[in-house]
């Protein structure tokens, strides 16, 4: 065999616990047909963090409107966007100076089951006793008419100018944080939900509060709605005119890079029109379709080995182990029935290298924080809200601790938690609104997997002021049944 394991993809899924068997003395090689690194990496987590921080910025600021602000803080798309590609530009040149230092071979190009040993590469085939396939998720682009006219998560990443006025095509994480980010800049947008609820897997009433900021900064949202086509009003005013047509088609960065030029002009003005089967239609200069994501699997040789899958991905046993035994599934394309995070898919790599190297049992998991990163955000982490409150095994106490402790938290007034305990009182789940809800999300992530008890917590003393001294110390009142 020329390796001991292949990973197909150079994700977290991959690479975390491929430096840990090569440092056992496995040979390894990662295989990969883009930026290494993957998504999250390139076109995905790092990008919406350093585009959407001065946006976060800009909401916290808003907190002192009237009580000590002076001018507007301002954020310069293009001068972000400039920032951010040159951060970014670098991630895959630098995992690839790590995966050397790992001293993990790398082959460029993409990675294609022959068999159950072998996978090829361009025109070489590499023999392997053990195959990873880490090829995580790609972006659902529906089936409709105009579906080329479609923007993707990775595009609006990349965009050079904000749009005027977007259509959003789903109200999941990408939707609603992109949503965040335009109501923050002054702009307009329209939300198309095909379903009842905005980022269904977290409490409704927290994003129901998100939706009411942001309904009052021009982000209309339209509910039960399904899209059935979109269409280029360029061509339907300028039948004649091929070139705009081309450029619309294209989705060209021409064509919305230039703000003296022609084809910008018409395309704001014009724009797309998004129509949906009620009749609603809505027009807009730009269209997103953030409906989800599905297993990017399509032509990786899985038939030549007999996998099948669905959009959740390749089906694992407690194993990570495909139906095919020398092949596993790490990261998004394993459909584990857990949240498809970039942090499981490192708690995927890093068990799979136990795995492979015959030193771990069944895969577990601890208690999984999500965050989605609205302005405000909203975090959940263990025991669901409603879960608890259709059960008779919990109890459910909100803390409005923004309330109590505004002006420790920045003016943050409406800061909100709310804490689930079991029948001994001991927490087993949390559901938070607020603006650093992602922090105040892994503290209790922390109590819920160690079983930190209420009087533990209630002994500690923390540093003050902080959201999480201030959360910490209104659960006196669940401890002291006040």
């Amino acid at each position: 065999m020329d390796y001991d394991v292949v990973y197909i993809g150079s994700g977290n899924a991959a690479w975390q616990g491929g430096r840990f068997l090569r440092k056992a003395g496995l040979k390894i090689l990662i295989v990969e047909e883009s930026l290494y690194g993957g998504a999250c990496a390139n076109r995905g987590c790092n990008s919406k963090a350093l585009l959407d921080a001065p946006y976060e910025i800009k909401a916290l600021a808003d907190n002192f409107e009237g009580v000590g602000k002076s001018g507007n803080f301002e954020v310069s798309w293009p001068d972000l966007m400039k920032f951010k590609r040159k951060r970014i530009a670098g991630m895959s040149t630098f995992l690839d100076g790590k995966f050397d230092e790992y001293n993990l071979d790398v082959a460029h190009g993409k990675g294609i089951i022959i068999d159950e040993h072998t996978v090829q590469v361009g025109e070489k085939q590499f023999t392997t006793d053990k195959i990873v396939i880490c090829t995580g998720l790609k972006p659902v682009i529906p089936d409709i008419k105009g579906r080329e006219y479609l923007h993707d998560s990775t595009d609006f990443l990349d965009i050079d100018e904000l749009p005027k006025h977007a259509i959003i095509i789903g109200a999941g994480f990408v939707g609603m944080e992109f949503a965040s980010i335009l109501a923050e800049a002054g702009l307009e947008a329209d939300v198309i939900i095909r379903g009842n609820m905005a980022l269904k897997y977290f409490h409704q009433p927290y994003v129901q509060n998100v939706i009411e900021l942001l309904k009052e900064k021009n982000i209309h949202f339209h509910f039960n709605e399904q899209v059935k086509e979109v269409i280029s009003n360029i061509e339907i005013d300028n039948p004649e005119d091929k070139v705009l047509n081309v450029a619309c088609a294209q989705n060209s960065d021409e064509f919305l890079r230039d703000p003296e030029s022609k084809i910008d002009n018409i395309a704001y003005e014009n724009g797309f029109t998004v129509n949906c089967e009620s009749g609603l239609s809505l027009t807009g200069d730009y269209v997103i379709a953030a409906m989800g994501r599905t297993a990017n699997v399509e032509d990786i040789g899985l038939e030549n080995v007999g996998l099948t899958y669905t959009k959740q991905g390749i089906k694992v046993n407690d194993h990570l182990q495909t139906e095919v035994p020398n092949i596993y599934a790490s990261g998004d394309v394993a459909d584990t029935g857990i949240a498809k995070l970039v942090t499981v898919a490192i708690h995927h790599s890093k068990y799979l290298a136990k795995e492979l190297l015959g030193e771990a049992d069944a895969i577990t998991y601890p208690v999984v924080p999500a965050v989605a990163y609205t302005i405000p955000r909203i975090a959940t982490v263990g025991v669901p809200a409603y879960v608890a409150e259709e059960s008779d095994e919990y109890d459910v106490h909100t803390i409005k601790y923004g309330r109590s402790y505004s002006l420790e938290l920045k003016n943050d007034l409406t800061a909100e938690a709310k804490i689930i305990v079991d029948k001994d009182l001991q927490i087993v789940g949390a559901e938070i609104y607020a603006a650093d809800a992602e922090n105040v999300a892994n503290m209790f992530t922390f109590i819920i997997n160690k079983k930190i008890t209420l009087e533990e917590l209630d002994y500690m003393i923390y540093a003050f002021p902080s959201s999480s001294s201030v959360c910490l110390y209104k659960l006196h009142n669940i401890h002291y049944k006040f």
